[in-house]
């Protein structure tokens, strides 16, 4: 009997050692993000099973993704192929650890800025500034890293 126990248990010590090694491995696959390389645009179409559509803009390269739900996130690329901006738009907000990136605990802790309420919040740090302003099915942001900001582009040009 104590057999049986044992091997019964052996198949939860693999799932559960290779759900510790996915762990330790996916922070290494990450998608593109705020302040995240162009390269890994792929992964984050893919996250969000979203269509991907590239633009030009002025000094820098606009990726669409537009997922199933209608949520569409771009992401705005200088010409190094540094993700500078990000934005979104749609009936659901965006997964933000994801979006944002690095930044995401600076966009957590930060304070709001003086007027923010429920549904319009601000942030305006030095290393980071978000606009956010979002109701039931329809949410709209946009999150860029200042120091980043290609030579010649300004963040009101961004949408």
């Amino acid at each position: 009997m104590p057999t049986a126990i044992f091997r019964a248990a052996c198949p939860r010590r693999a799932a559960s050692a290779l759900a510790i090694a996915l762990v330790a491995i996916l922070p290494r696959i990450a998608p593109a993000a705020l302040g995240g390389n162009v390269t890994t645009v792929e992964a984050d179409r893919a996250h969000m099973k979203a269509t991907l559509r590239t633009s030009q803009g002025a000094g820098y390269e606009v990726h669409q993704l537009v997922t199933p739900q209608g949520t569409t996130v771009q992401e705005y690329v200088a010409p190094s192929g540094t993700v500078f901006a990000v934005s979104w738009r749609g009936p659901f907000m965006p997964d933000l650890r994801q979006t944002l990136g690095a930044y995401f605990e600076i966009y957590r802790n930060a304070p709001r800025t003086a007027g923010s309420t429920r549904s319009h919040a601000a942030i305006d740090q030095p290393q980071l500034v978000v606009r956010s302003q979002g109701h039931m099915r329809y949410y709209a942001g946009i999150a860029y890293v200042p120091s980043l900001l290609p030579s010649g582009v300004s963040p009101d040009e961004l949408r």
